[in-house]
């Protein structure tokens, strides 16, 4: 059994209101199997979901942000699909899949976002 943590960040860019981002604690799946990790953005609904990987003393990496208008994610170095995507059920829920997971998957994964009334871009 591989298991993956989930743990969550948000930027914040005003101090007049807090953004609360929340995700599905913990997850157990075996190899090979698909991995789903679930992300709500709380009030935010214009902003890109981004996607960190985090292994024990090891520093954050990027996998992936997506955005509800985007046909696909972008990707980090060394990140890239089929092994990971992601998808959207609404403006403000977001899910990492990992297919075919593989013990070197087991990580904390970061959903993180920010609350911006910029322009969105790819």
């Amino acid at each position: 059994m591989i298991t993956i943590f989930c743990a969550f960040f948000s930027l914040l860019t005003c101090v007049s209101g807090v953004t609360v981002v929340t995700q599905s604690p913990l997850i157990t799946v075996r190899k090979g199997e698909k991995a789903k990790l679930d992300c709500n953005l709380g009030t935010v609904t214009n902003a890109v979901a981004a996607w960190y990987k985090q292994t024990p003393g090891g520093a954050p990496q990027h996998v992936l942000r997506f955005y509800h208008d985007w046909s696909s994610p972008t990707y980090g170095s060394g990140f890239s699909a089929p092994k990971f995507t992601s998808t959207h059920s609404s403006k403000s829920d977001y899910s990492l899949i990992i297919n075919n997971v593989d013990v070197d998957d087991s990580a904390v994964y970061y959903c993180q976002t920010w609350d911006s009334n910029d322009r969105v871009s790819q």
